[in-house]
C-alpha cells in the first residue's frame, strides 16, 4: 500500500517511521511547505520516494491509496477534503478540525466516498489505556462515578489554539473510550495570562444525563508536568500515572457503601468506607503509534471502521468546541446536542 504523509513537523517524521516499518507499506511522497524540513527525509528514510512541497502532486497520484496529515490543526479540514475527494484514506491528527460544521462535513465526506478516515488519537492503542478499558468492560470496577485528569506541563505555547485544544484532546478521547455512553453537556473556565487571546489555563466539566462526571485540568504554566488520571468506580478505584514508568496503573479496592438505617432518619444515614490492597496490573509496552498505524492499514484493507473514526472525532470537537463557547460565557453549561 502506497501512503503519503503530509505535513513533516514535530509529529510527521514519527507517521513517516511507523509507516516505513508497516510490513506491505511504502510511503512514496513526503509534503511539507519547508524545503529545510524537507531535505532531512531522505537522509533518515531513504526508502521515501518523493519530497514535495505541493501535496496535490500525491493525491493526483493513482498508485496513493492513503494520506497522512500531521499539519496545524487550521489547515486539516482542506486537506482531508480534498484528499477524501480524490478518493484516498485519511489518517488525520487531532483534533479532527478546529470546529464541528467541518468534522461533521468530513464525516459526511468519507461516507459518500466510501472512504476510512481515522482521527489520530494516539494515546487509545497504549498498553495503559487498554488494560483500562478492559477493566471497565468488564465490570470490574463497578458504575463509573467520575473520570477526573490532569494534564499540566511549563510551555509549550501553541500559536494557533488555546490550551483546551491542545492538551484536553488527549483525555477526551480516553474518557470517550472507556466510557460506554454518550456526554450531553460541558462548561468550562479558563484563562490568559500570557496571549491576550489564547486561554493558557482552564478547568472543563463533562456532564452526562446520571451521576457520572467528568473533569479536566490543563495548564501551559504548571511548575511540574503532571499527566494523571483518576477513574472513580462503585466497586474499584483506578489511577494512571503517565509518567510512572514502572507502574502507570494502579487499582485501588477502595470505595464507600451508603446504608440508610431509617428512611425517614437521614441523620442515621451511615457511610462505611471500604479499604483494600492495591495492585498495579502487567501492560503491554507495544509502542502505541506503530499499533495505530497498523490499526489504520488494517481498517483500509478490511473496509471496516477504526475505533477513532470519523464519528469519534467529530465528537471530541464537538466538546472542544462547547468548552469554548462555555469559557466566553464564563462557564455557562453548554449542550452538546446544540452544536
Amino acid at each position: 500500500m502506497n501512503i503519503a504523509v503530509i505535513g513533516y513537523g514535530y509529529w510527521g517524521p514519527n507517521l513517516v517511521r511507523n509507516f516505513s516499518w508497516t510490513e506491505g507499506v511504502q510511503v512514496k511522497y513526503v509534503c511539507d511547505l519547508d524545503e529545510k524540513r524537507l531535505s532531512k527525509v531522505k537522509p533518515m528514510f531513504p526508502n521515501v520516494e518523493k519530497i514535495t512541497t505541493h501535496y496535490m502532486e500525491a493525491l493526483a497520484d493513482p498508485e496513493i491509496e492513503a494520506v497522512a496529515i500531521a499539519t496545524p490543526v487550521a489547515s486539516h479540514f482542506k486537506l482531508a477534503k480534498d484528499a477524501l475527494e480524490a478518493g484516498k484514506h485519511v489518517l488525520i491528527e487531532k483534533p479532527m478540525t478546529d470546529n464541528s460544521r467541518d468534522s461533521q462535513a468530513l464525516v459526511d465526506l468519507a461516507h459518500k466516498h466510501n472512504r476510512i478516515i481515522m482521527v489520530d488519537h494516539t494515546f487509545l492503542y497504549t498498553g495503559a489505556v487498554r488494560k483500562i478499558k478492559e477493566l471497565v468492560s468488564s465490570g470490574a470496577i463497578g458504575e463509573v462515578y467520575y473520570f477526573d485528569s490532569v494534564r499540566v506541563n511549563l510551555g509549550l505555547f501553541q500559536t494557533d489554539v488555546n490550551v483546551i485544544w491542545d492538551l484536553a484532546p488527549h483525555d477526551l478521547s480516553i474518557m470517550n473510550h472507556i466510557i460506554d455512553k454518550k456526554p450531553v453537556s460541558v462548561s468550562a473556565i479558563g484563562v490568559a495570562h500570557v496571549q491576550s487571546d489564547m486561554e493558557n489555563l482552564a478547568y472543563m466539566n463533562v456532564f452526562y444525563d446520571d451521576s457520572t462526571l467528568a473533569h479536566f485540568h490543563v495548564n501551559w504554566l504548571s511548575p511540574i508536568k503532571v499527566r494523571q488520571i483518576m477513574i472513580g468506580g462503585s466497586e474499584k478505584m483506578i489511577v494512571y500515572d503517565d509518567m510512572d514508568n514502572n507502574e502507570k496503573i494502579k487499582v485501588y479496592d477502595k470505595g464507600v457503601q451508603h446504608n440508610p438505617q431509617d428512611k425517614d432518619a437521614i441523620y442515621k444515614t451511615l457511610i462505611q468506607y471500604r479499604t483494600g490492597d492495591m495492585y498495579a496490573p502487567k501492560l503491554d509496552n507495544a509502542e502505541a503509534l506503530k499499533m495505530e498505524c497498523q490499526d489504520f492499514i488494517d481498517c483500509v484493507k478490511d473496509n471496516r471502521q477504526p475505533t477513532s473514526n470519523g464519528e469519534f472525532g467529530h465528537e471530541i470537537v464537538k466538546m472542544l468546541e462547547a468548552a469554548q463557547a462555555s469559557i466566553k460565557q464564563q462557564g455557562k453549561i453548554i449542550e452538546l446536542d446544540s452544536l
